[in-house]
């Protein structure tokens, strides 16, 4: 799903092509991407973008008349940009914005159509959408720990519940959490001073890492290949590979369509991590070392 560092990478992109442009038709290829009946669809036709906004992962663009045009990617939603009247080709092509200098086409890729197009009347309505969770630029650290600590959750979960913490999803939790060598599965209620510090640190840095990274690239190219598993992360998707800090191998948890990537050594002082379901089938056998991994891949 993009995150705040991807959304944030298609605004730049979409700043320069849509801000003080028409948007002269919207063809829907899918009737179950739009979730609202009033304002019509047809109500932002021949209206112009006055501006771009990013609320928690979604993507709202202002037209004249009060009117938004908000997109939710989900987790196989993108973005691309087409040429004017770009077809709408494939069952992956969901939507497209027209605009004299070209196309806006959403496409989602999958059987599962998760991704959602809301149309919306005033500022009101957009803030109905937003979860409530903290912007973490916009905070300070005991902002920051008052916001997770409202409940006693993993570190995992409140990085990624919109309702604490606005944009960050399942790959930048796990480059924030290797980044403060803590936990997935750290409690917010035990946490000390000095962890909340590393915590808080390492969100703000992980995520501008990654926007000014993508924004850059943004700025050269619209960012078609945006995608979860990115080169120079330091554990998300890298499971087997070493840790760029300390060398061992990079472990996961997994659970329903979702999976945790962390470091044992550098985040949970060499403990293995119990995956729901092959801890199960493992029963005593399970490892709760490295050194127990170790003797079992040996076996």
């Amino acid at each position: 799903m993009p995150e705040l560092p991807d959304i944030a990478a298609y605004l730049i992109a979409l700043e320069p092509r849509l801000v003080g442009e028409t948007l002269e038709q919207v063809r829907l290829a899918s009737a179950f991407l739009l979730r609202t009946t009033q304002p019509p669809i047809s109500s932002v036709e021949g209206t112009r973008v006055n501006t771009l906004r990013r609320v928690g992962k979604r993507i709202a663009v202002g037209l004249e008349n009060d009117l938004w045009l908000v997109l939710h990617l989900m987790i196989a939603g993108r973005l691309h940009w087409r040429k004017p009247g770009a077809k709408l080709a494939g069952r992956q092509s969901l939507a497209a914005f027209d605009f004299s200098g070209g196309s806006l086409v959403l496409t989602e890729a999958g059987s599962k159509r998760r991704a959602s197009l809301h149309v919306l009347k005033g500022e009101e309505e957009l803030r109905a959408l937003n979860q409530g969770g903290l912007d973490i630029f916009a905070s300070d650290l005991p902002d920051f720990r008052a916001a997770l600590t409202r409940e006693n959750h993993t570190l995992k979960r409140v990085l990624t519940d919109q309702r604490f913490l606005s944009g960050i999803g399942n790959a930048y939790s796990d480059e924030i959490l290797h980044a403060a060598q803590l936990s997935p599965i750290a409690l917010t209620h035990n946490l000390g001073p000095d962890e909340w510090e590393r915590l808080f640190a390492a969100a703000r840095g992980t995520l501008r890492l990654w926007i000014d990274r993508l924004e850059n690239e943004a700025r050269a190219h619209f960012p078609e290949g945006v995608t979860a598993f990115r080169q120079g992360m330091a554990v998300h998707g890298r499971y087997g590979k070493p840790c760029p800090r300390c060398g061992d191998q990079i472990l996961r948890i997994r659970y329903a369509d979702k999976e945790t990537n962390y470091c044992a050594r550098c985040q949970t002082g060499g403990r293995v991590l119990a995956d729901r379901s092959l801890s199960r089938l493992l029963g005593a056998d399970w490892p709760r070392t490295l050194d127990d991994l170790e003797a079992l891949k040996r076996r």
